[in-house]
């Protein structure tokens, strides 16, 4: 079973996919980020050419790749270089059904899984075990994958949508507080997952109508992640890995615009602990905007929509209340790094080595 799926290793498979996919996310976040900026007030104001365009364009396209990238890296870790191909065709399904990080990571396991089965038991005559590797586990592992991502995973996803939207309607004619924290809670659950995205276009379509003020909860509640985490990395320094105190750096500045995909990466290390910190902060800061009835005129864009809220001061307020309660409490639940870890983040994934290439050949038709 151990050569199928070692649950302990599990932790360091993931880890392996997050090192690869950290400079993507903050290459293509800083990029991203600066387009926005020069976007103003809207992204409109971009046009179709033009430096913020394209520095915006390319950042986006860029952050779409961040779960493939994830998704194949686990893969690869796992089951070694038929995985690869696999894996990053699987995270482009586990972001096209909107799982967002936590699919990726799911679809890296699954694909390695596979990919672990398939040399197991799959067995092919001297001469043709080229193809093994090559085209038959490549092709066995991303249709198997394919059809467990489809039949099993994306499902239960839709079902849950339909579920969280029903939810957040019966919600609205309710307490303000309860309501708003709510929003602001699944605003910022899974870092642009089912939940999140529930939440979204369920506000973007309040907005759409001319109710505004849950639009706000929103944008203030993506906020939170990166400047919570930000602040218990203050407070407990030694409960953050080098690597992650050099993440922090980059997210704080992409979190300022509403980008929060910087984070993920401490958060995949650390997911419960994380995950309940930024909805603890979120749900109060949410719940306050809420009941003092802030609007935005803007739909997004982080600081830049602060001044267009029907009171910027409640705004900050509230986005200062709840980075603070995340930080405080993810400072205090957080475990210490260990030396261990540290020197894991030192030699953190799996480099492609010659020995890993050497059977590939390429021939120039």
């Amino acid at each position: 079973m151990k050569d199928i799926i070692n649950v302990k290793e599990l932790k360091q498979h993931i880890l392996t996919g997050i090192s690869y996919f950290i400079p993507l996310v903050v290459g293509a976040g800083l990029t991203m980020a600066i387009g926005r900026v020069l976007a103003g007030q809207s992204l409109d104001n971009l046009g179709t050419s033009g430096i913020g365009y394209w520095m915006y364009q390319t950042g986006s396209l860029g952050m779409q790749m961040m779960v493939p990238m994830l998704c194949a890296y686990i893969a690869f870790s796992m089951g070694g270089k038929p995985a690869l191909a696999p894996g990053f065709i699987i995270g482009w399904v586990a972001q096209n059904i909107n799982t967002g990080f936590i699919g990726g990571m799911l679809g890296g396991i699954v694909v390695g899984v596979v990919v672990n089965i398939c040399k197991k038991y799959i067995r092919l005559p001297k001469s043709l075990e080229v193809l093994r590797g090559m085209l038959i586990i490549p092709f066995l592992a991303t249709a198997a994958s394919g059809l467990l991502m489809y039949i099993v995973i994306q499902g239960p996803i839709v079902w849950l949508m339909g579920v969280l939207t029903a939810f957040l309607e019966s919600m609205s004619s309710g307490s303000k507080f309860i309501y708003g924290g709510v929003v602001g809670a699944m605003a910022t659950f899974d870092f642009g997952g089912p939940v999140n995205k529930t939440a979204t276009a369920f506000v973007n379509a309040l907005y759409a109508e001319g109710i505004r003020d849950a639009k706000t909860v929103q944008i203030i509640a993506s906020m939170i992640q990166p400047f919570g985490i930000a602040i218990s990395c203050l407070i407990a320094r030694n409960k953050y890995t080098k690597a992650e105190k050099e993440t922090l750096k980059a997210a704080v500045p992409m979190g300022c615009f509403m980008i929060s995909e910087g984070v993920i990466p401490i958060a995949a290390r650390d997911l419960v602990r994380v995950v309940f910190a930024c909805v603890c902060g979120s749900f109060v800061a949410g719940g306050l905007s809420m009941v003092w009835g802030n609007s935005s005129e803007l739909l997004n864009g982080g600081f830049i929509a602060f001044p267009f809220f029907t009171s910027p001061v409640q705004g900050l307020v509230c986005l200062l209340i709840g980075s603070v309660i995340t930080g405080v409490i993810l400072a205090v639940i957080k475990k210490p790094v260990t030396e261990l870890e540290e020197g894991l983040e030192e030699d953190l994934g799996k480099e492609l080595s010659d020995e890993d290439l050497d059977d590939i050949n390429i021939e120039v038709m």
